[in-house]
């Protein structure tokens, strides 16, 4: 994925985002930027470092969803964090280093799993031998030769019937891994994860032979897995090759960052303190070293997309430091009432498709008429205009009220197939929108 040109990144999100292209192409060029710097020479790739995106735009344009599926196409490692859950250092909560403690973490098992993976062969030579040698234990060292060739014949024949599943129903003991500690950050300073980390080493001394359970042999594949991984990969040389990732590679998507601006008309100082917030992201977001359970991490070039609706403030509302780290601009449109309908009928999995799909599940085949889908988009907009602007969550709250009652009883209409016309979808939506103080309640 990494090698993707800025247009097939931009082709990927047109399958999911609808419009949005000024978003699409300024983050396909940022993201193809990295693949181009690694290409350099060392003495200018130091020096070129990403260039940071600020998307503004509306609540529900968009820029969630970008991230989202950005997240799903790229094999480097990604993190969505919300802006408004870090406190400003002294205060009890996360601090805005734990953002790159979890990318470290979004690192490792991307690392592990490439090479389970790269090494899928291995892995399952180790998981079959071991399930064989439970179920058909070695000959001891005295046996003669013949034990040895009728031990070997039964093997093969074992290894024959393992890979048809034809062992999969019996029950073998088999010992749990041992667990590892590459979890998510929790939340509290470097200090403290070192205290735990060492803990974590003198009880996993302590107990080196982890606890026997009896499984199927179904369920122990999957768990001597874990423990092949364990044991066939060196786990410093992971941590390494994780470590690169997140340096060259990582993406950190900021949301919500609108939420740690001060409006300059507020009074109020809420804490923990806004500003504060700000400041603590200014050194992670312009370079510096965040100690994780990985090790040292250097953020410099680590690509930070933030993204907020700035209805209450202005990104001039950000501390002016904050402002300068990300220079790149991308204001995403409102969405038009022909937008919402390409919204629900274009993408991958639409809305209209989720809704099929669900009703099917009962057995009732659902259809949208042409016009009812231009209906339901023109409401969407209307109640839109109307009250706060949700932007495509709006089809959301639309399409459950047309199909509440049909939904319901879809058990009695198995077998059935049923139109949603433009005539249901005004009956169902036109008194409502019409009456401002039903829409802003009830949609």
């Amino acid at each position: 994925m990494e090698h993707l040109t800025p247009k097939e990144i931009v082709q990927f999100l047109d399958q999911y985002v609808i419009g949005q292209n000024d978003a699409k192409k300024t983050i396909a060029i940022a993201l193809r930027n990295r693949y181009r710097r690694m290409q350099l020479s060392e003495d200018i790739q130091n020096d070129v470092i990403p260039k940071n995106i600020l998307m503004i735009g509306s609540t529900g344009v968009g820029k969630t969803e970008i991230a989202r599926r950005l997240a799903k196409m790229m094999e480097l490692p990604f993190i969505k964090v919300e802006a408004s859950k870090y406190t400003e250092v002294g205060f009890v909560g996360r601090d805005v280093e734990s953002m790159i403690r979890d990318l470290a973490s979004v690192a490792l098992k991307l690392t592990r799993d490439s090479e389970n993976e790269n090494n899928r062969e291995k892995i399952e030579a180790y998981i079959e031998n071991k399930i064989i040698e439970k179920l058909l234990p070695p000959l001891p060292p005295t046996a003669n030769e013949q034990k040895h060739i009728e031990y070997n014949a039964t093997f093969e024949r074992m290894q024959q019937k393992f890979s048809r599943g034809e062992l999969d129903h019996l029950i073998i003991k088999v010992e749990m891994p041992s667990g590892g500690t590459d979890v998510f950050d929790s939340g509290f300073g470097p200090q403290v994860i070192n205290v735990q980390e060492s803990i974590s080493k003198v009880l996993g001394g302590l107990n080196k032979k982890g606890k026997e359970k009896e499984v199927t042999v179904k369920e122990a594949k999957k768990i001597l897995e874990i423990k092949a991984s364990e044991e066939l990969f060196d786990e410093d040389k992971l941590k390494e090759i994780a470590i690169a990732k997140v340096e060259k590679g990582g993406v950190v998507f900021i949301d919500e960052i609108d939420k740690i601006a001060v409006s300059s008309g507020s009074q109020s100082r809420q804490d923990p303190s806004k500003e504060g917030v700000q400041r603590d992201l200014l050194p992670i977001v312009e370079g510096s070293a965040v100690h994780t359970k990985l090790g040292m991490i250097n953020t410099d070039h680590i690509l930070f997309i933030a993204a907020g609706a700035f209805h209450l403030t202005k990104p001039s509302d950000l501390i002016p430091e904050l402002q300068g780290r990300f220079p790149l601009r991308v204001e995403l449109d409102s969405l038009t009432q022909e937008i919402l309908y390409r919204i629900l009928t274009e993408p991958k999995n639409s809305l209209i498709r989720q809704y099929q799909a669900l009703l099917n599940v009962e057995g009732v085949d659902l259809v949208f008429e042409e016009a009812a889908l231009r209906a339901i988009a023109h409401y969407s907009f209307v109640a839109n205009e109307k009250t706060e602007d949700i932007g495509a969550r709006r089809l959301h709250t639309v399409m459950e009220k047309i199909l509440e009652e049909i939904s319901f009883g879809a058990d009695e209409h198995s077998g059935e197939a049923i139109t949603i016309t433009e005539r249901l979808v005004k009956d169902k939506l036109g008194r409502v929108v019409e009456d401002e103080d039903m829409t802003r309640y009830i949609l």
